[in-house]
C-alpha cells in the first residue's frame, strides 16, 4: 500500500494525490509530502526512490533489502534513519522487532516497513485530522513518529517487568523445567530490547546535537527529549537484565537445595530399612531349620500376599515422590 498525504502551499490538505503527480509536489519547497510505503514489493518501491527522490542507490538497497539495527545515515540533502518498533507476544516473554525504514529531506518524510506499526498509522491519521505537524515540518512529523515508537516500548518494558516479579515467586514456590525456558525468554526479550534501545538511543542523541540541514535548531530538543526517554528505558532494561541473570542463578540454588532435602530423606528411608534388609537376608538363608511347623507361611495364599506387598510398596513410594514433587 502506498500512501501519500501532502499539505500544499496554501495550507490545505491531500490524501488523494495520485503517484504520478508526486514529483511536481517535491518540486514546490513551501509544501510538505509524506509518503508510506507499507508491504510493498521492491521492484514497486525501487523506481520512486530513486528516480523520483533521487536517493542513493545504496541507501535504498539498504531500506529495502537488508535489515539493520538502528541508525542514521547523513546524505547532506536528506538522512536516513532506521527506527524499530517492537510488539510483546501473548505469552509475555517474547519481543517481536518491526523495522521501519525513514528519508527526512526539507520538505518531505518517506517511511518504508513490511510489518504493520500502529504508531505511525496514529501519526498518519492524526496527520489527516490536524495539519499542525505538517505545518511544522516533516522533522517534527519525524519526532511524532519516534516519539510514538518509544511510547510503545513502555508498557513492555513495563509487563516485562511484571513477568520477573511472577517468576521470582514461582522460583521459591514451585520451580520446574518450565520456570527455567520462562527465565530464558524473558531473558532473550530483555536482550532484544536493550539491543534495540540503545543503538536507538545515540540515533537521537545525534539528531539532537549534530547539525543537520534537514534538521530544525528548534526541532532539535524534541529528539532530545526522545532520547532523554530512551536513556531511562536503557537503564530500566539492565536493570532488568541484572534481574533475570540473579533469578537464574536462585533458581538453580532453589533447586540444588531441593535436590539436597530428596537426598536427606532418601537416606534417610534407607537407613530406617537396613536392619531389616539385614534381618531379612540373615534369616532367609537356609542355614536354619524351623522348630515349628510354618505350613501356613509356605501356602499360596502367603506367597501372593507377599507378591502383592512387593508390588504395592514400589507403587506406593513413586507416588508419594511424585506428591512431594521429586520428579
Amino acid at each position: 500500500m502506498i500512501r501519500i498525504l501532502n499539505r500544499n502551499a496554501d495550507g490545505h490538505l491531500q490524501t488523494d494525490v495520485p503517484l504520478s503527480e508526486l514529483g511536481n509536489l517535491l518540486e514546490d519547497a513551501r509544501s510538505a509530502v509524506w509518503v508510506d510505503l507499507f508491504a510493498e514489493p521492491a521492484e514497486l518501491c525501487e523506481p520512486i526512490l530513486k528516480t523520483t527522490f533521487r536517493f542513493h542507490p545504496l541507501a535504498v538497497d539498504d531500506a529495502l533489502r537488508w535489515s539493520h539495527v538502528p541508525r542514521l545515515d547523513d546524505w547532506d540533502a536528506y538522512v536516513y534513519v532506521v527506527l524499530h518498533s517492537a510488539i510483546l507476544q501473548r505469552n509475555g516473554a517474547e519481543v517481536e522487532l518491526a523495522e521501519l525504514d525513514i528519508f527526512l529531506g526539507r520538505n518531505y518524510l518517506v517511511t518504508h516497513h513490511d510489518k504493520p506499526m500502529p504508531a505511525v498509522d496514529a501519526v498518519w491519521t492524526r496527520s489527516q485530522q490536524d495539519d499542525r505537524l505538517l505545518r511544522s515540518g516533516p522533522d517534527r512529523l519525524l519526532h511524532a513518529i519516534a516519539d510514538a515508537m518509544v511510547m510503545e516500548y513502555i508498557p513492555i518494558i513495563e509487563q516485562i517487568d511484571d513477568e520477573i516479579d511472577k517468576i521470582e515467586n514461582e522460583i521459591f514456590d514451585h520451580p520446574s523445567p518450565k520456570t527455567l525456558a520462562t527465565l530464558f525468554d524473558l531473558k532473550r526479550a530483555v536482550i532484544y530490547m536493550r539491543r534495540t534501545i540503545g543503538p536507538q538511543r545515540e540515533v537521537f542523541n545525534r539528531l539532537a546535537r549534530d547539525e543537520f540541514d534537514v534538521v530544525m535548531p528548534k526541532s532539535r530538543v524534541y529528539f532530545r527529549d526522545i532520547y532523554d526517554h530512551l536513556v531511562r528505558l536503557h537503564d530500566s532494561t539492565e536493570s532488568m537484565r541484572d534481574l533475570v541473570s540473579g533469578a537464574v542463578d536462585t533458581y538453580l540454588s532453589v533447586v540444588n537445595n531441593r535436590l539436597g532435602d530428596v537426598m536427606k530423606t532418601l537416606t534417610i528411608i534407607t537407613t530406617l530399612f537396613m536392619p531389616i534388609s539385614f534381618l531379612a537376608s540373615f534369616f532367609g538363608m537356609n542355614f536354619f531349620q524351623p522348630s515349628v511347623p510354618l505350613h501356613s507361611w509356605t501356602s499360596h495364599i502367603s506367597l501372593y500376599a507377599t507378591l502383592g506387598v512387593m508390588l504395592l510398596v514400589p507403587l506406593a513410594m513413586y507416588f508419594w515422590v511424585r506428591r512431594r514433587g521429586w520428579t
